[in-house]
Order: structure tokens, then C-alpha cells, then sequence
């Protein structure tokens, strides 16, 4: 039975180990394991309400703006999964709004797709676990199936794969300083960029081999709480993931002159004795791994080399909202 109408929130993760590219199966499987921090802080609020019986489409309302063409087709494709399961056939009114910059390289598909998916399968009576609930969501956007958990979380390259915890969001008292160098969207999106490089890209298969095993330092030093192994393998992984996408055809070149301008500055505050390790998402923003007691100092000192700098903390999983009656 249907309940009409839910809400979720989700939030942002960013990729410690990065995945970059997918395996060549159906479902939307990443080539390469990966390890992320879920973030508070940075969140999507997303509502799906059932329509009217007659209603012959979905409809997407995104910040406000109704929205057609492959965002609504995407969002589409996942309801129809979680509507096949449900054995309804209703169409759906789908309400989302970020509070950080949308499609610029600060995993706003994960936090929205995982939102999505918990949103949705309520509102179609559904109430699958959370190993399920990652599984759907991955199949929209690879790192959404790791922002239905909180804390530290992996995510394997199964035809099947789910994320998987490794550390709950109280269990290490680090942060991240996102460090966001323009409020635009990017010029190309993460799927179109993946596949340029998977292709063309005389450096991929050489990622292909290599990341594995940055995945695993990284998974072990989150266990460990060893800031020093974890972000410099975390380093490691996002430039060799940059320099592969580099070498594709066209190049595929995020950075602006303020991201290195940033890598320079975390550079300095390592001299200074200061713990902080730069990652690079598939866009132009830098963003800041550090105990987190240094996070509004590194902060305030990086600032004025961004357009807009936030301290997150370790964040809670993929919930559901209360509606009123």
C-alpha cells in the first residue's frame, strides 16, 4: 500500500579513494573500488508525492525550477524501478532543493539520488534495507549508494554492489574544509567525463590497477585513525585520478587557477606542521581533510582563495522526515 506522499535527507559524500569509470555491465558499476566521508553540512531535502491516477508523466521540481530533459528522464528511470517493485503504476510530483551549489563537483547527484531513492520507496510503500536501499540508489549514481550511510563508507565494484560502513560518523573527530572555487555548474558531467577517459585515455588502464590498492591504504588508516597515511594516500588518489582524465581526448581539465592556488596553500600549512590533505572531486573544488580541531583555522586562512569555504563534519545517513498532518 502506498503512503502518497514522503521526505528525505540526505547528505553529500566526498571520495577519499576515488572511482573513476565504470565497468562495462549494466547497472552503473564503478571500475574501481572506493572510500568517502559522508558530510553534515551539505544536504539535499527531497519529497515525492504521489499524483492523480491519470497523470501520464513525473514531474521534477529542482531549487525551485521545474525541470525536463535528462534530469527528469534520470529521475524517472529510478521511479520506475521502485514502482515495478512496488506493483504501482502512479506517476509522481518529485520536490528537491540543495543547500550547497548543485552539479559543480560537490556530489550533489549522490545526496540527491540517495534522498531520492529512501523518499520514494516510502512514498510507494516500500521499506527496504539499507543494503537494498544502496544498491537502488547506485544504479542512478555510483556514490549516492554511499550517502545512504553516514560516516566512512566503501563501496566495491560487484555487478550487485552495495556500500558498506567502516566507521560510524562519531567514531574520529576529523572534518573537512570544502573549498569551493566557483558557484557554477561544471563543464562536463562525471558520466560523459568517465566514459572520454575510459576511452581515450592512455592512462586508464594503468588506474585501473593502481586504485585498488590506494582503497585499501585508505580503509586501513580509517581503521587505524592514521590522519597522516589516510591523507596522503587520499592525495595520491585524487591527482592520479585528475591525471588520468588529463590524458583523455579532448583533455578533461576541472581545475582553475584558484584550485591550485588552494593545493598551494594546503601544501604551506603542511610545512607549518599543520595535518591537512587536499581531494579533488570531478570538478574545480578543493577540499580539505584535517583533525577537527584545525578545520575553522584552516578555514579563515584558505578562505579568501574561495568563492565560498565550508567546514563539515562527519554526517549522519540517508533519514526520513516526520510530515505534518
Amino acid at each position: 500500500m502506498t503512503t502518497r506522499s514522503a521526505t528525505a535527507i540526505a547528505h553529500a559524500n566526498i571520495a577519499l579513494a576515488k572511482y573513476w569509470g565504470k565497468r562495462e555491465i549494466d547497472g552503473n558499476v564503478p571500475a574501481t573500488p572506493s572510500v568517502s566521508l559522508t558530510l553534515g553540512g551539505l544536504s539535499t531535502r527531497t519529497t515525492v508525492a504521489l499524483l492523480d491516477a491519470g497523470a501520464a508523466a513525473d514531474a521534477l521540481v529542482l531549487n525551485g525550477e521545474p525541470q525536463g530533459g535528462k534530469p527528469l528522464a534520470r529521475v524517472s528511470r529510478m521511479l520506475d524501478e521502485i514502482r515495478a517493485l512496488a506493483g504501482v503504476a502512479t506517476r509522481a510530483r518529485v520536490t528537491s532543493a540543495n543547500d550547497f551549489p548543485t552539479a559543480s563537483g560537490l556530489a550533489s547527484s549522490a545526496s540527491g539520488f540517495a534522498a531520492l531513492a529512501l523518499a520514494a520507496a516510502s512514498a510507494y510503500g516500500l521499506a527496504p534495507d539499507r543494503t537494498a536501499l544502496s544498491r537502488l540508489a547506485r544504479r542512478a549514481s555510483a556514490s549516492a549508494a554511499r550517502s545512504v550511510f553516514g560516516g566512512f563508507v566503501s563501496l566495491g565494484t560487484e555487478a550487485d554492489a552495495a556500500a558498506t560502513p567502516i566507521a560510524p560518523p562519531e567514531a574520529w573527530d576529523v572534518a573537512i574544509v570544502v573549498a569551493a572555487t566557483t558557484l557554477d555548474q561544471k563543464p562536463i558531467g562525471s558520466t560523459e567525463a568517465m566514459e572520454r577517459t575510459r576511452v581515450t585515455s592512455p592512462y586508464y588502464e594503468a588506474w585501473l590497477a593502481d586504485a585498488p590498492g590506494l582503497a585499501r591504504e585508505i580503509h586501513e588508516a580509517i581503521l587505524a585513525r592514521d590522519l597522516e597515511r589516510l591523507g596522503s594516500a587520499a592525495e595520491a588518489s585524487a591527482l592520479r585520478m585528475h591525471a588520468c582524465a588529463l590524458g583523455a581526448r579532448p583533455s578533461i581539465l576541472y581545475w582553475s587557477a584558484a584550485t591550485i592556488s588552494l593545493l598551494r596553500g594546503v601544501e604551506a600549512l603542511r610545512r607549518e606542521g599543520v595535518p591537512a590533505y587536499a581531494t579533488i572531486d570531478a570538478g574545480p573544488h578543493v577540499k580539505i581533510l584535517c583533525g577537527g580541531a584545525d578545520a575553522e583555522m584552516i578555514a579563515k586562512r584558505l578562505g579568501p582563495l574561495a568563492v565560498r569555504t565550508i567546514v563539515a563534519r562527519p554526517g549522519p545517513a540517508a533519514r526520513l522526515l516526520e510530515e505534518a498532518p
